[in-house]
C-alpha cells in the first residue's frame, strides 16, 4: 500500500517532519558509499534525503512509483523526478552507481521484482542503500509517520530479500530510537534519546538502513520485460490510506 505524494510532502514540511530527516539522514550518512558517483537515483519518496548527495553525482534522479504518485522536485531548478512503474524502471541496465530505497520497498505490492529491478540497473560495482521500517520497532506500529505503513522488515527478513535478488549486505545503521509521540518535551529531548537509543536498545529502533553491493557471482533471477512506454506522465493517485494529523507542537 503506496501513501499518497501529498500525505508524504506534508509529512516531511512537518516538526516530526524534520527531526525525521535529521535522524535519518545521520544513519544514511553511516552507510552511504564513499562517491563520486555518475548517476544516482532515489526510488520511492527519497527526495528529502537526496540533499544528502549533493555534490557527489554528476545526475540524480527521484523516481516515484504510479500508486504514490508524484510532485516536482527541486522547486528551484529544472525537475529530476519521474512517474515509473517501480517493476519497469525506465533505466538502461547497469546505467545507475547508487539507489536509495525510501518509502519504497515496504509499500511495494511486488518488492521482489522491484529489487530485481534496482540489480538490473545497478552497475556492476554499484550500490544499494535501502532505508526500511524495524519490525520490531514501536514506529512500525503507529501511524504518526509514513513508517507505520506497509510492511516491515525484521534485519533477518531484509538480508534475505536482497539475497534473493543476488545482493550481498555490507554495512548497516539505525535510526529513530526516541519514540514516536509528537509532544514538545519528547521533541526537545529528541537528540538525547538518539544517542542513548543507539547504544542501549538498536534492536528496537524505528527504521533499520542498509548498504549492500551487487553480486555478479551468482545469477539473479531476471524477468522478461515489455517494452517500455517513451514517457511518462505525472499524476497524482488517490490513496487508500491517510496518515493521522498531527497536534500542533
Amino acid at each position: 500500500m503506496h501513501l499518497d505524494v501529498i500525505d508524504l510532502r506534508d509529512f516531511y514540511s512537518s516538526l516530526v517532519g524534520r527531526i525525521v530527516t535529521r535522524h535519518v539522514g545521520e544513519a544514511l550518512s553511516a552507510v552511504m558509499p564513499e562517491g563520486p558517483f555518475g548517476q544516482i537515483a532515489g526510488i520511492g519518496y527519497a527526495t528529502p534525503y537526496l540533499g544528502f548527495c549533493e555534490g557527489r553525482t554528476e545526475h540524480l534522479a527521484a523516481l516515484m512509483p504510479a500508486p504514490q504518485g508524484v510532485i516536482d522536485w527541486p522547486s528551484d531548478s529544472p525537475s529530476k523526478t519521474a512517474l515509473v512503474e517501480e517493476n519497469r524502471l525506465p533505466l538502461s541496465d547497469a546505467s545507475v552507481d547508487l539507489v536509495i530505497l525510501m518509502h519504497a520497498l515496504e509499500m511495494s505490492s511486488h518488492p521482489a521484482e522491484l529489487i530485481e529491478e534496482v540489480w538490473r540497473i545497478l552497475s556492476p560495482r554499484g550500490r544499494l542503500v535501502a532505508v526500511v521500517p524495524n519490525r520490531q520497532g514501536p514506529w512500525a506500529r503507529s501511524d504518526i509517520s509514513p513508517f507505520g505503513f506497509g510492511r516491515p522488515y525484521s534485519r533477518g527478513q531484509l538480508r534475505a530479500v536482497l539475497a534473493d535478488a543476488a545482493f550481498e549486505t555490507e554495512v548497516w545503521a539505525t535510526a529513530l530510537h526516541m519514540p514516536p509521540i509528537a509532544r514538545r518535551p519528547v521533541l526537545r529531548l529528541a537528540g538525547t534519546i538518539e544517542k542513548m537509543g543507539r547504544v542501549c536498545w538498536p534492536a528496537f529502533s524505528g527504521v533499520t538502513c542498509v548498504r549492500a553491493s551487487k553480486s555478479t557471482v551468482q545469477g539473479a533471477k531476471v524477468r522478461a520485460r515489455s517494452t517500455l512506454s517513451p514517457s511518462f506522465r505525472p499524476a497524482l493517485q488517490p490513496n487508500t490510506g491517510r496518515m493521522r494529523s498531527h497536534p500542533t507542537v
